[in-house]
C-alpha cells in the first residue's frame, strides 16, 4: 500500500506511454487469407522477432509481453502505474474492416486481461478499427463499458484520411460521450519511402506525423466542437510546439487556406489537449512546460523501446521545477486525462483501489 499522510508521494509516477503485445499471436495471413500483418517468431528464450509477412520489422524482448518482467522493471525505475497500449504497427487500418475489428478485439482482450491480473499496476487503452465508423464505435464502447479500459490509442492518420476527416468525427464524439481518453501515436510515417537511411522515418517522420495530427484536429474544428474530448499526443507533441509560431502566422496571413473549417487561431487550443513528456532534452521540456503548462504534460516513456526514456521520469525529476509542477507531470495530469478524481484516488491510495477499478466506479 502506498500512502503518505493519506496522499500519494510527490514522486509517484504514472507512465502514460507504454506498449505491450500478446506473447502468442496467430498467423493472420493464414487466418484472413492475405498478407501485411505482423507475426511473432519466438526464435530464442525471452526474445521474438516481429515480422511483417516474412520481412523483419523489430526485435522485442519479454518485457514486451510478460507483465511480471514489466513490473520488475517498473519497480527498478520507480514507476507505479503503466498505461498499456498496443504497438502502433498493429493498428492495421489498411486491412478489411471486419478483420481489423477482429484483431482489435484480440488485442483489447489481452490488455484487459493483463490489467485484471495486476489491477494496481496497469491501466489499459484499446485499439479500434478507425477505417469503419460503426465498428470503431462498437469496439470503443466495448473497451470502456465491458472491458473497463480507460480509452483507446489511435494513429496520427487513417490510411488517406487525416484526423479531420468527417467520417472520423462520430468516433471522437462517442469518445467524448464515454469520457474515454484518446492517445494519438504516429505510425506509417509520411515520406518514409524517401527516407531509407539513418532511421529518418523515426527521427524526422514521427515528429511531423504528430504535428500533422494536431493541426488536423485544430484546423478541422474537432476541439472546437468537442471541448471535453480528452486527447494526448505522443512524443511531446512532435514538431508542433516548436513550429506553433509558423502555424499561427500561416493562419493569420492565409485564412483563405487555413481557416476554411475553423476560424479560431491555433494558439487558442494550446492547453486544450495533453502531450507526453518524451522530448529527451531539458531545454525542450522547459519550453513545452511554459507553452502548455504542467497540467497538460504527462510522463510518457515509450517503454520498452530504445527511442524512449530509459528511466521514465528521470528528465522531469532532474529539472529545476517546483514540487507541485513535478507532481502534475509525473501523475496528476494523467489522472485528469484518465478521468480519475485526484482527491478520491489520493485518499484511498494505490493499495486500496486500483486505477482500473476507479474508472469502473466512476462509470457506474
Amino acid at each position: 500500500m502506498i500512502q503518505t499522510n493519506n496522499q500519494l508521494p510527490p514522486n509517484f509516477k504514472i507512465d502514460v506511454h507504454t506498449h505491450i503485445l500478446p506473447e502468442k499471436w496467430p498467423d493472420l495471413r493464414e487466418k484472413y487469407g492475405y498478407g501485411g500483418f505482423v507475426r511473432l517468431e519466438h526464435h530464442k528464450p525471452c526474445c521474438a522477432r516481429m515480422l511483417i509477412d516474412d520481412k523483419f520489422f523489430r526485435e522485442v524482448e519479454s518485457n514486451t509481453w510478460d507483465p511480471k518482467v514489466r513490473i520488475h522493471e517498473c519497480d527498478h525505475t520507480h514507476v507505479n502505474v503503466q498505461v498499456l497500449s498496443t504497438v502502433p504497427v498493429m493498428f492495421s487500418y489498411w486491412a478489411e474492416p471486419d478483420h481489423c475489428y477482429d484483431l482489435s478485439r484480440m488485442l483489447n482482450d489481452h490488455i484487459a486481461s493483463v490489467v485484471d491480473q495486476y489491477p494496481t499496476r496497469f491501466v489499459g487503452l484499446g485499439t479500434i478499427p478507425m477505417q469503419d465508423e460503426k465498428l470503431a464505435i462498437k469496439e470503443l464502447e466495448r473497451c470502456v463499458n465491458e472491458l473497463g479500459l480507460a480509452g483507446v490509442q489511435i494513429g496520427s492518420h487513417v490510411n488517406n484520411w487525416n484526423l479531420d476527416e468527417p467520417a472520423l468525427f462520430p468516433i471522437f464524439e462517442a469518445a467524448q460521450e464515454l469520457g474515454a481518453a484518446i492517445f494519438v501515436h504516429p505510425w506509417n510515417m509520411m515520406g518514409q519511402e524517401k527516407m531509407p537511411k539513418y532511421w529518418l522515418p523515426w527521427l524526422v517522420g514521427m515528429p511531423a506525423e504528430t504535428s500533422r495530427a494536431i493541426c488536423s484536429m485544430i484546423f478541422g474544428g474537432i476541439f472546437e466542437r468537442l471541448p471535453n474530448l480528452k486527447v494526448c499526443f505522443a512524443h511531446g507533441g512532435g514538431s508542433f510546439p516548436s513550429t506553433i509560431g509558423r502555424i499561427s502566422h500561416g493562419f493569420e496571413v492565409r485564412p483563405d487556406l487555413c481557416a476554411i473549417d475553423n476560424d479560431v487561431n491555433p494558439r487558442e487550443y494550446i492547453g486544450r489537449f495533453f502531450i507526453d513528456s518524451l522530448v529527451h532534452d531539458p531545454a525542450t521540456l522547459h519550453f513545452v512546460k511554459e507553452l502548455f503548462g504542467p497540467k497538460k504534460i504527462m510522463l510518457g516513456s515509450d517503454y520498452p523501446f530504445p527511442l524512449g526514456e530509459l528511466i521514465p521520469g528521470e528528465l522531469i525529476e532532474s529539472m529545476d521545477f517546483s514540487t507541485e509542477t513535478k507532481e502534475w507531470m509525473l501523475y496528476k495530469s494523467a489522472l485528469d486525462w484518465l478521468n480519475m478524481p485526484h482527491e478520491q484516488y489520493e485518499r484511498l491510495g494505490l493499495g486500496n483501489l486500483s486505477p482500473q477499478s476507479m474508472l469502473r466506479k466512476e462509470a457506474s
